[in-house]
C-alpha cells in the first residue's frame, strides 16, 4: 500500500506505527493536523480484517477530530489511534500499559481517550504509563465516560435537523431509529423517549435491544435492516461506512443524524444523500460532544452544568451548516469539511499556532482546558 498516495491520506503530520512483542500490541496512531493545538482522539481497539483496513479508519478517524475541533471553535488538533485487536479477547493489562508507553513517547503532541473498544478502566490503565489521557474517572478535574456527553450532543444535532428538515421544534411523535445501543446509543434512546419520540433499534447484542424494548417501548429490528425503516430520523450510533452505494438508495428516513464516525463509507456518499434529497448532519459536527467535554477538564472542578451548556451550542453549528448547504447548493458534508479548513487556515495565516506545530513562536500561553506538559499557545513574533 501507498500510503501517501492513499484517497484517505490528508496531508497527516504523522502516522507512527507502534509494536510490542512482549504484549503482542500492534498499533497505529495517526496525527493529522495540529495547528490548532495537541492531537486529541480516542483509541479504537478491533479486530481489523487487515492492516490496510485499520490504517485507513486511523486516517479517517484522524483527519475527522481535525474538523471536528475546528467547528467546534476547541483548542485541538485531530489524532486518533487504533489497536489491531479483539477487544473481548485480546485485551489485557500489559497490552493497555504498552500503548501508554507509545503515547507517551509523543511527547504530548497526542492525547488519547475512550473509543469502540475501550473502557474508562482501560483508560486508567493507560494512564499508569502516561499522563496525556482525557476521559479519565480519577485526578483533577476528571469527568468519566465522554459517552453521555457525545449522546446529548446527537440529541441536540437531531432536534436541529428536525427543525430545518421538518419544521418542527420538538421531538413529539417524531420516530428515530437507532443503529448501535452502546454506551452512545444507549443514551440517546433515553434522551429521545424523554423528549416524546418513539424508538426502533438494533444491535448486535441481543441483550441491548430487549433492554431498549422495556425501557423505552422501543420497537425491535434486525441491525441489516434499520436503515431501511420508515422513520423521520436514521441515527447511526455503531461503526462507521454505514452510508454506503448499496445501504443509500434503501434509505427511508429524510434525516440522517446520529453518533458514529465515519458514516460515509466515501466522501463522495455526501452528495448521493444530497441527491436523494436527505439531510446529512456530517459525523464529526454532531458527535462532537465528547471532545468538548474534554476541554472542561484539567480544571480545579468539573462543571456538569458548564458542560452540558458548551455541548448544545452543537444545534446552532448544525442550523448554520444546513442554512450555508441549501445557500450554496452544496452537500452539508462538504460545507462542513470547508468551515473547518477555513478555521485551521485562518489560524495558520492569522499565526495562532498551539503546541509548536506551525512555524516560529517566542511567546506562548497556557491553552484552555487539558493542562497539560507541552499544551501552549505559540505566536508567531514579527514576520
Amino acid at each position: 500500500m501507498r500510503y501517501f498516495e492513499s484517497p484517505q491520506f490528508s496531508d497527516h503530520e504523522q502516522v507512527a506505527f507502534c509494536n510490542d512483542p512482549v504484549s503482542g500490541l500492534r498499533a497505529i496512531i495517526a496525527i493529522h493536523d495540529r495547528t490548532l493545538g495537541p492531537a486529541v482522539g480516542g483509541c479504537r481497539i478491533w479486530d481489523y480484517v487487515s492492516e490496510e483496513d485499520a490504517i485507513e479508519d486511523v486516517l479517517r478517524l484522524s483527519r475527522g477530530m481535525s474538523y471536528k475541533s475546528a467547528l467546534a471553535g476547541l483548542p485541538f488538533g485531530g489524532g486518533k489511534a487504533v489497536i489491531r485487536a479483539n477487544p473481548h479477547r485480546d485485551k489485557t493489562e500489559e497490552l493497555l500499559r504498552a500503548f501508554g508507553r507509545f503515547v507517551d513517547a509523543q511527547q504530548g503532541r497526542y492525547i488519547t481517550a475512550e473509543d469502540v473498544g475501550m473502557t474508562v478502566e482501560d483508560i486508567e490503565t493507560v494512564a499508569r504509563e502516561t499522563r496525556y489521557v482525557a476521559g479519565r474517572s480519577e485526578g483533577e478535574g476528571a469527568s468519566g465516560d465522554p459517552s453521555p456527553m457525545t449522546a446529548y450532543g446527537v440529541f441536540t444535532g437531531i432536534r436541529a435537523a428536525v427543525t430545518h428538515r421538518l419544521g418542527k421544534g420538538a421531538l413529539d411523535g417524531v420516530r428515530v431509529a437507532v443503529q448501535g445501543l452502546g454506551n452512545v446509543g444507549g443514551n440517546l434512546c433515553r434522551y429521545l423517549r424523554a423528549a416524546g419520540a418513539s424508538l426502533v433499534v438494533s444491535d448486535v447484542r441481543e441483550a441491548l435491544v430487549q433492554e431498549a424494548v422495556a425501557a423505552y417501548g422501543a420497537d425491535p429490528t434486525e441491525p441489516d435492516a434499520i436503515h431501511q425503516q420508515q422513520v423521520d430520523v436514521f441515527a447511526p450510533c455503531a461503526l462507521g461506512g454505514i452510508l454506503n452505494d448499496q445501504t443509500i438508495p434503501e434509505i427511508r428516513a429524510p434525516i440522517v443524524a446520529g453518533a458514529a464516525n465515519n458514516q460515509l463509507a466515501e466522501d463522495r456518499h455526501g452528495s448521493e444523500l444530497a441527491n436523494r434529497g436527505i439531510l446529512y448532519a456530517p459525523d464529526y459536527a454532531i458527535n462532537a460532544g465528547g471532545v468538548i467535554n474534554i476541554t472542561e477538564e484539567g480544571k480545579a472542578h468539573y462543571d456538569r452544568d458548564r458542560a452540558l451548556a458548551r455541548v448544545g451550542e452543537i444545534r446552532g453549528r448544525l442550523l448554520t451548516i444546513f442554512a450555508r448547504s441549501d445557500a450554496e447548493g452544496l452537500p452539508t458534508s462538504l460545507i462542513a469539511d470547508e468551515m473547518a479548513r477555513e478555521v485551521i487556515f485562518a489560524a495558520r495565516s492569522g499565526g495562532r499556532i498551539l503546541n509548536g506545530s506551525m512555524g516560529r513562536g517566542s511567546q506562548t500561553e497556557k491553552a484552555p482546558g487539558l493542562h497539560l506538559p507541552g499544551t501552549v499557545v505559540q505566536k508567531k513574533s514579527g514576520t
